[in-house]
């Protein structure tokens, strides 16, 4: 039950939020710097807790009708394989990103974006580097 009230606050919040950006833009049409970003950002984060909260919503609602899907569901979930397929997989898009964005950064160097935007790429370049090597320091201890 209090899962499920969780996904309908979801629901609410990103209605809410998507609302509150539709009315921003409405009633601020020339609007300048942080303002003028201000509405996509909020019907954005609204639309994605929308849908998380609606497919959350649905999903536990499917499993409270079909006991025995839940059940599968929850072991396929657990299985090793499975968990093995998924790590192995975002390994292999990580090992692509790297690359995709390395070369985005020197395409939007050369192209003379904005520096600002150059340099928030960088960053998230570099922390999500930095927290593959933390992350695998790590795991090289414990294991």
């Amino acid at each position: 039950m209090k899962k499920e009230w969780k996904d309908c606050a979801a629901i609410g919040g990103g209605i809410l939020l998507a609302a509150a950006g539709f009315l921003l833009l409405r009633r601020i049409p020339g609007a300048e710097g942080f303002f003028r970003a201000l509405p996509y950002v909020l019907i954005g984060f609204g639309c994605g807790m929308f849908g998380h909260g609606m497919g959350e919503f649905t999903a536990g609602r499917a499993m409270k009708k079909d006991p025995e899907l839940a059940k599968q569901m929850e072991i396929e979930a657990k299985d090793e394989r499975n968990i093995m397929i998924a790590n192995y997989a975002k390994g292999k898009a990580f090992d692509l990103m790297t690359f995709v964005f390395g070369a985005l950064m020197v395409s939007f160097a050369l192209m003379g974006v904005d520096l600002a935007a150059v340099l928030l790429l960088v960053a998230a370049y570099l922390f999500v580097e930095g927290s593959a090597v933390w992350y695998r320091v790590r795991f090289e201890k414990e294991m």
